[in-house]
Parts: C-alpha cells; sequence; structure tokens
C-alpha cells in the first residue's frame, strides 16, 4: 500500500450497518480489483477516509485481515466530516488511505491467555485483534471478552457480542454503567473496572487488549494493576490528532514519540513514560 502520497484510493460502499443513534460501520470494498487482491493490512492499523469534498477522518480499521475482500471501520457522529460518511449510501464511492501505524503483536500473544476490554467505540481497534485471534483460536489459551457502554442503546457490535456469549471457548461479557438506560438489558451492571474485577482474569500468561474512553482506561489501568497486571502485558491503542500519517504534520506528537508512526499500538508501559501533556 502506497504511504508516500496522500492520494486516497477509490472504495465503494458494500454495506452499511447502524451500530447504535449515533455509530455505523461501513464495509468498504476497492474499486480496483488489482488493489483488491493486494491489499494487506495488520491488527492495529488505521487509515483515513474521505467524504470527497468534505474532508478525510482517520478511523482504526475495525476489521479482521482474516476478513478477506472488504475492509471496515467504524464511526461515531462527531462533526463535518462523519455527518458526510454518514449520507454514503450502499454503491457510493468514497476514499481511504492506508493503512498506517503499528499493529498489535499478535505473535507474541500466541499461547497466552488473553483479555480484551472495549469501552463503547474504543470496541472499534480492540474488534480488529479480537476476531484475528477468535479466528486463530487454537494458537491461543483461555480468551475473555468484556465489551460496555453507558447504556444498552450504546452497546457497540451488539450482535456480535451476542454470539461471542454463545461460544463455549470463550468467556464474554458484556456490561452498562449504573443509572442507564438498561431496560430489557440481560448482561452486567457495572462500570468496567469494577466488573473487570468481579471477572478476576488471572495474570499469570496474560495480555490484555484495552480500548475506550481516556478515564475507562485510567481506571481499568488501576484495576489491572491491583490485580497484578504489569504495564508491559496491557496493550492499547490511541488517536492522538492525527492529520498526515506519516510523521509528518506533527501534530500527533507526544513529547518525542509520534502516534502515526510509533503507535498508535502502545502498551501501558509506554504510555506510562510519555510526557504529561497525554
Amino acid at each position: 500500500m502506497r504511504t508516500e502520497t496522500y492520494e486516497p484510493h477509490l472504495m465503494t460502499v458494500a454495506q452499511v450497518r447502524d451500530e447504535t443513534a449515533d455509530v455505523r460501520t461501513l464495509r468498504l470494498t476497492f474499486t480496483d480489483p488489482a488493489l483488491a487482491d493486494s491489499f494487506a493490512y495488520r491488527a492495529g492499523q488505521f487509515a483515513f477516509y474521505s467524504a470527497f469534498g468534505e474532508g478525510e477522518s482517520v478511523f482504526c480499521i475495525a476489521s479482521s485481515p482474516t476478513e478477506t475482500g472488504y475492509v471496515e471501520c467504524s464511526f461515531k457522529l462527531t462533526g463535518k466530516v462523519t455527518s458526510a460518511l454518514r449520507r454514503l449510501s450502499e454503491g457510493d464511492v468514497m476514499g481511504f488511505r492506508g493503512p498506517y501505524g503499528n499493529s498489535f503483536p499478535i505473535d507474541e500473544m500466541v499461547g497466552h491467555n488473553l483479555v480484551f476490554i472495549g469501552g463503547g467505540i474504543g470496541m472499534a481497534p480492540v474488534r480488529s485483534i479480537l476476531v484475528n485471534c477468535l479466528d486463530r483460536r487454537s494458537e491461543f489459551g483461555d480468551i475473555t471478552i468484556l465489551n460496555g457502554a453507558r447504556s444498552a442503546a450504546d452497546l457497540v457490535y451488539r450482535d456480535q457480542t451476542d454470539a461471542w456469549t454463545a461460544r463455549s471457548d470463550v468467556r464474554c461479557v458484556k456490561t452498562v454503567d449504573p443509572g442507564g438506560d438498561s431496560e430489557g438489558w440481560d448482561g452486567e451492571v457495572g462500570l468496567i473496572p469494577h466488573v473487570l474485577e468481579r471477572l478476576a482474569p488471572t495474570p499469570h500468561n496474560t495480555k490484555v487488549v484495552l480500548c475506550g474512553p481516556p478515564i475507562m482506561i485510567k481506571f481499568s489501568l488501576i484495576s489491572l494493576e491491583k490485580m497484578g497486571f504489569s504495564g508491559e502485558q496491557v496493550i492499547t491503542t490511541l488517536e492522538n490528532r492525527m492529520k498526515c500519517g506519516v510523521g509528518k504534520c506533527g501534530r500527533c506528537n507526544i513529547g518525542g514519540a509520534y502516534v502515526c508512526c510509533d503507535g498508535p499500538v502502545f502498551t501501558a508501559a509506554q504510555i506510562a513514560a510519555l510526557p504529561q501533556e497525554f
């Protein structure tokens, strides 16, 4: 994939799925068949998605490299570009620029127990590596999934979460915040860090993938540390004002680190070493 230019590739919207009232997933296929055959990416990488005449926004690639023939992005309605992307229908053409950044260290995760924790739209990058690991299920130990949201209506990937719950080879839990709308809810009620502590995953031979709102990450890290996890065992992913994607514009730097090149995937130990400006 070309990373030396800012020219987007043309993609056709093959499918539109509403995850919540303000989160939508687009499945995209390349208009160029040759590019579709040669395209490759790794779980955790990100891309820029453009609505022509409106601009581009950066999101993770939410699909897994094992899901071939397309890429997916999930995004929350936040402004001009995401509003334009939401106006796209199946068959429309948009731009895709990527993949960029590093990726989840899946080969280093082989043989370990895995805990996946996603909060709200933060479940999108978690989904990429989660599905990647589920499609290679025999290579890993126990797998625990925790998907949380403010309310039942805000839970992203609810149908997929139900499918993961039905599997006998994973432990999957969904939760909503106390006080949120939970009418008809059949999952846990509690903040993600509190539910995580009740699940009590063992730190022995375990890797954790964590993504969500900063406040959720902060208190989840405290809970994980309380349970005996080290910063090297916890992996997360950041989006920090990324604009060019190739380390030229300087908008995403945190001290000497460039999120678009050195990340977006970091261990908790690496994040702890970043300047306090983050």
